[in-house]
């Protein structure tokens, strides 16, 4: 039985990875700022799952709640790096507060949470880190200089820390996700209006999609995966023709 952690699993692709993960016969760890919310989901998976309410950008909550794990469950074999939030805004737009609060989440809360569990999965030789990121950490589009700039952070975070553990039986893989229908469009009314016109032939995902390439993902590690395949070629046209990528995406 294999023992998962998952950050952002209060809602969205965290909470649908966790009923992933645990229908398939894995222990989840559920980690959120939410109690309420996590501790729903826990009851609804039943034993597999384990309600962790937990700020993941804050340093010492994560040292705690790592603590607990550890000794209570063990060193987790996969850990699923959800945890994500900002506004489209261009700089004049965001407050250095806003900019302060997208760093703490994905950047900080990966780079917390994976160092308070890496040396136990190295002295293991074993455990998958996998960080869910947008496309714009490839090609920032216009109005995101905050939020581009965190997920080129996270990206950043994966593809250092790859180069640490080359050799070490420990994996970090990087997921890309289009479009995906989640409560993140709700709550940060106005972004859809700000989305490239080339977004929209991106097929928008279900959470339950994006669950699906996680699992999979964590039992055969790929240094990067972009999904859905639509994405991948417009990622690969802005890696070769990076100046007209910039332009499309301003339509």
């Amino acid at each position: 039985m294999k023992l998962i952690l998952i950050t952002g699993a209060s809602s969205g692709v965290g909470a649908a990875t966790a009923r992933e993960f645990a229908k398939n016969g894995s222990k989840v760890v559920l980690v959120a700022r939410s109690a309420d919310r996590i501790q729903s989901l826990g009851d609804e998976i039943g034993e597999l799952a384990i309600p962790e309410p937990c700020d993941a950008a804050d340093s010492k909550a994560v040292e705690a709640m790592a603590k607990r794990v550890r000794d209570n469950h063990g060193v987790p074999d996969v850990i699923v790096h959800c945890a994500g939030a900002g506004q489209w805004k261009t700089l004049l737009e965001t407050e250095p507060s806003e900019v302060i609060t997208m760093m703490r989440a994905p950047y900080f809360a990966a780079f917390f949470v994976t160092r308070a569990f890496l040396q136990g999965m190295l002295d293991r030789k074993s455990g998958v880190i996998i960080n869910v990121n947008s496309p714009a950490c490839l090609i920032p589009w216009t109005s995101s200089v905050g939020y581009a700039a965190t997920r080129a952070a996270l990206q950043g975070f994966h593809e250092a820390l790859a180069q640490d553990l080359v050799g070490t039986g420990v994996r970090s893989c990087h997921a890309i996700f289009g479009k995906i229908n989640s409560a993140y469009f709700d709550n940060n009314p106005g972004v859809l209006d700000k989305m490239p016109m080339i977004a929209k032939t991106v097929p928008t995902l279900t959470p339950e999609a994006c669950a699906r390439q996680i699992t999979k993902l964590a039992d055969r590690p790929k240094h990067r995966i972009v999904f859905p395949w639509v994405l991948r070629i417009h990622t690969e046209f802005g890696r070769l023709f990076p100046g007209t990528a910039r332009w499309l995406v301003r339509l």
